[in-house]
């Protein structure tokens, strides 16, 4: 079937998604050095660890340990270029008026599910595409939010005197933490699944992120769709 090029992502969008990716690893790798230093967080039921965070081969081998001002110096200074390229990045989406083609709507959920199920080869049939699926609609957004939360947890981590209200707000200084910890933890959960699903999409999924164009077969649907399934 014949296949002809067509404009994706814009320039902005482009610089601005690489420009992230290292902030947000940055910001990841900095934030595990200073969590060394107080690692309290476990996930128990009953009383009983099941897992914590995290095990000490886990520092070991990263090499982590006693680089608790390397981190906070790191993640101090990083954390500033990550919020305004965050605040770029969110002011570009409104006045482009590309939100509208990333924001959930009604049925989202609904074809978000049928997208998964899919992927998993469970249901052939693809729900309608569009520059984004309704399964990336809802992953895009939520790290949008995810960002947001991180900076403001963040803040309240940062200044707990000076910024009390907000601290207090979220609950406390350790609450705040805790937020702040299980933010991180999502990051890394969908920087896991965006990166698979990118290779599993193939290699014109991510040049569409180099030069902004995708190869679309005559019926309007991305050369992969239906082959490599679903991209996130």
């Amino acid at each position: 079937m014949a296949k002809r090029l067509e404009k994706k992502h814009s320039l902005a969008t482009r610089w601005l998604h690489w420009i992230n990716f290292p902030l947000l690893f940055l910001m990841i790798w900095s934030g595990l050095l200073i969590y060394w230093a107080n690692a309290i967080y476990k996930v128990e039921i009953f009383g009983y660890e099941l897992f914590k965070f995290f095990p000490n081969w886990f520092y070991e081998f990263l090499g982590i340990p006693f680089r608790l001002a390397e981190g906070i110096s790191l993640h101090f200074f990083f954390m500033w270029f990550f919020a305004v390229n965050g605040v770029i990045y969110v002011s570009y989406l409104i006045f482009s008026g590309e939100w509208r083609g990333m924001l959930p709507v009604p049925g989202s959920f609904k074809r978000a599910a049928l997208v998964t199920l899919h992927d998993l080869h469970i249901v052939k049939k693809l729900p309608p595409q569009g520059k984004y699926n309704d399964a990336q609609r809802i992953a895009y957004t939520g790290t949008i939010l995810l960002g947001v939360a991180a900076v403001v947890t963040g803040l309240a981590i940062y200044k707990p005197l000076q910024l009390s209200w907000l601290t207090s707000l979220l609950g406390g200084y350790e609450w705040a933490r805790w937020e702040h910890f299980w933010i991180m933890i999502l990051f890394v959960a969908f920087f896991v699944v965006h990166v698979g699903q990118v290779v599993l999409a193939g290699w014109g999924n991510f040049r569409s992120m180099v030069n902004g164009y995708e190869a679309v077969k005559s019926d309007g649907l991305p050369a992969s769709v239906g082959e490599e399934g679903a991209k996130i």
